[in-house]
């Protein structure tokens, strides 16, 4: 069936380079579909494997040590004249944000997949992302070679992850327990396939009628849940013509209320020239996804969805454009309405790009030297202001590594490296804790934070050393006492003098600090009382414990002075004296920061994580169904800081990847024992 006719249908010449994304669970096959595809549409010379040093998927150092997707990859091809961008994105979901944004300016996604029970909750939070931004979809059911379960069954098994009808369009031909070939169930024929290279037309196997009939009948019904006509037809026994099956199966999928399935193995390039016809019969066109971003009336608009740094080439922004044009030398507008001049368009196919004078809508491009815009923001050559696409927000870190530098003249290197990273990479944060004195990073997990470290010194040459990240302690007391400090120097000329008597008293829990006077007769005369307020302030910051010190009030009650020698300067020390003297005495205790966590699991795993909370130190609030999450439970529950640090590791562990958990300070509460014995020790080693 051909739709060239250059409509909203057809989506091809003269509509602009579609672009697709490529995502799925990790290690599913995702960068070796897109091997096959460039090398199937003639981009490469031949199909590569992920670990081949010419491979345009994951071709970063940090990708290639570690053997999976670590950002975003993009690469450019044509395919029977029609031209596409696709966009590899990581499976881990210690990268999705990456993918996330990315996602925001494709017109349609293939989602790779295996037909795996224990992937399915992974499977079901890419689909689940893809249905609520309304991001048109295929499935391809990828490594057919490998199947153990019949197809007919493997559906029914992945329907759980899809809120929306996974609709099978090919059923495939099996020889001996070997996958040779498929039956297209749209135009119903059957293919055989051959090793890296298109499939060849054969007749239908004999054997193979029955299982075709009712597989296309399956497929007819669930495409009739949205036609009236079709539905009259069937009801009628009359065949369809394969034009209006076609047209259909586009339909539904523009319309975001089917996902249709297609099978292959990327491995072997099978499947792909199957795959490559409905993206090119049934993608929208850019004008489309202009549209579902709401920027379609705009003269000119384009979305920067990622930054890169190069040690020596700069600050490249990668953006697709949405409606208008680009040229090189071009003055952007961004969000806030500061302009920019490009400084160079570029064509990029992995890690490399080729010069360009040009881009029109639906090409993806990356934008030289433009520092002032960001990833995420939407900008135009236009001089009035473009609406900005909403860009999804960066998740909330769920683990941290606190930073030390192995060169300390790199210490100003460090926070613009930093910078440059948090730019690439929105979801990670850097944190200076004034509590602890540390700078620590923070992102989705131990993967994640690896890479960010690597390309720390690859890119930006500041190498640094993991220290463990020390807790926010603070300490308070028990009871109250009254204490005299006096401050008294005499060394030739004006001395010092001051003398305070206060009251310290513990307060309820979270209250915090108060300060109060009850001088009377003028034993302190009222110039030098905030000086007091002052000293009693300079010793909190380091308590008796060793650290800031809360929920206590201190009275000042008595004391005296001298006409000549007291001075703020005497009153501010007398009072810290008062303070040394007087915090000991008030049975000091330590305190530790208590989290409110709430952590997001499949079903099958709430038990198991039921159980870690409580080795944790932890305390189960409850939980209950995830709301919009069919098979998923969110538990409530308190848990020290202290034991946060490698909750994410043991929680994925629990999860096949999946779990994760949003957390917040809620509360101090006292800690005793050989715990605080050892967090005591542990910070006068850190302050020797």
């Amino acid at each position: 069936m051909d739709q060239s006719n250059g409509s909203e249908t057809g989506g091809r010449r003269g509509n602009g380079t579609r672009c697709v994304a490529i995502v799925g669970p990790y290690l599913c096959g995702k960068t070796t579909l897109l091997e096959a595809i460039l090398a199937r549409t003639g981009a490469v010379p031949r199909q590569r494997k992920t670990s081949d040093p010419n491979s345009i998927g994951d071709a970063s150092p940090e990708a290639r040590a570690h053997g999976m997707s670590v950002s975003a990859n993009i690469a450019d091809t044509t395919y029977l004249d029609d031209q596409f961008t696709f966009i590899d994105c990581p499976g881990s979901i210690e990268f999705q944000h990456e993918s996330s944004l990315a996602l925001t300016i494709c017109d349609a996604a293939i989602v790779v997949c295996e037909p795996d029970t224990k992937r399915l909750p992974a499977l079901q939070l890419i689909l689940k992302q893809l249905d609520d931004r309304g991001i048109p979809h295929f499935l391809f059911l990828n490594k057919i070679d490998s199947f153990m379960t019949p197809v007919r069954d493997i559906i029914p098994m992945l329907q759980p992850a899809s809120v929306k009808p996974l609709v099978l369009r090919q059923i495939p031909i099996w020889e001996n327990g070997v996958a040779t070939g498929f039956v297209d169930l749209a135009s119903e024929r059957a293919y055989v396939y051959r090793e890296q290279d298109t499939s060849e037309i054969i007749e239908l196997p004999t054997g193979l009628k029955d299982r075709e009939s009712e597989a296309r009948y399956q497929m007819l019904e669930q495409l009739a849940d949205y036609d009236d006509e079709l539905l009259e037809q069937l009801l009628s026994d009359v065949e369809p013509s394969r034009d209006r099956v076609f047209d259909d199966l586009s339909e539904d999928l523009r319309k975001g209320v089917i996902c249709p399935v297609l099978l292959g193995s990327a491995e072997h390039g099978n499947g792909i020239n199957r795959l490559l016809k409905a993206l090119r019969h049934e993608v929208p066109a850019v004008a489309k996804t202009a549209q579902r971003l709401g920027v379609a009336d705009t003269d000119s608009a384009a979305f920067i969805f990622k930054t890169v740094h190069s040690p020596h080439g700069g600050k490249m922004s990668v953006a697709r454009v949405l409606t208008g044009s680009l040229t090189d030398g071009a003055v952007l507008r961004g969000a806030q309405g500061q302009e920019e001049r490009i400084s160079g368009l570029f064509r990029l196919m992995g890690e490399d790009t080729t010069k360009c004078d040009a881009a029109a809508a639906g090409d993806t491009v990356g934008l030289g030297r433009v520092d002032g815009l960001a990833t995420g923001e939407t900008v135009t050559t236009s001089k009035t202001p473009v609406v900005q696409i909403e860009a999804p927000e960066p998740p909330q870190p769920v683990y941290g590594t606190g930073l030390g530098l192995k060169d300390r003249k790199d210490e100003v290197k460090l926070t613009t490296a930093l910078g440059k990273l948090m730019e690439e990479d929105p979801s990670l944060q850097v944190e200076h804790s004034r509590d602890t004195n540390q700078i620590v990073l923070l992102g989705q997990g131990e993967m994640h934070l690896r890479v960010a470290l690597e390309r720390l010194e690859r890119k930006f040459s500041v190498a640094v050393d993991r220290i463990k990240r020390q807790i926010a302690y603070k300490e308070t007391v028990r009871k109250p006492t009254e204490i005299r400090g006096r401050h008294k120097k005499q060394s030739g000329g004006h001395g010092q003098f001051g003398d305070v008597v206060i009251e310290i008293s513990p307060q309820p829990r979270g209250t915090g600090f108060s300060f109060n006077e009850k001088i009377t007769g003028g034993a302190v005369p009222k110039q030098f009382i905030p000086s007091v307020e002052i000293g009693v302030k300079d010793f909190m910051q380091r308590g008796p414990l060793g650290f800031p010190v809360v929920d206590i009030s201190v009275t000042l009650k008595d004391g005296s002075y001298h006409s000549v020698d007291s001075s703020d300067m005497a009153f501010r020390q007398a009072a810290r004296l008062a303070m040394a003297d007087g915090m000991p005495k008030c049975s000091p205790v330590l305190l530790e920061p208590i989290m409110a966590v709430s952590i997001a699991v499949p079903t099958e795993a709430t038990a198991k994580v039921n159980g870690m909370i409580p080795q944790r130190r932890g305390q189960i609030l409850g939980y209950d169904a995830r709301p919009g999450w069919p098979g998923w439970d969110v538990l409530e529950a308190h848990i020290p800081a202290a034991e946060m640090e490698d909750l994410i590791i043991e929680l994925r562990s629990a999860t096949a990847g999946v779990g994760s958990y949003s957390a917040r300070f809620d509360h101090l509460a006292e800690l005793t024992g050989k715990l605080a014995d050892h967090a005591i020790t542990d910070q006068m080693h850190a302050t020797a």
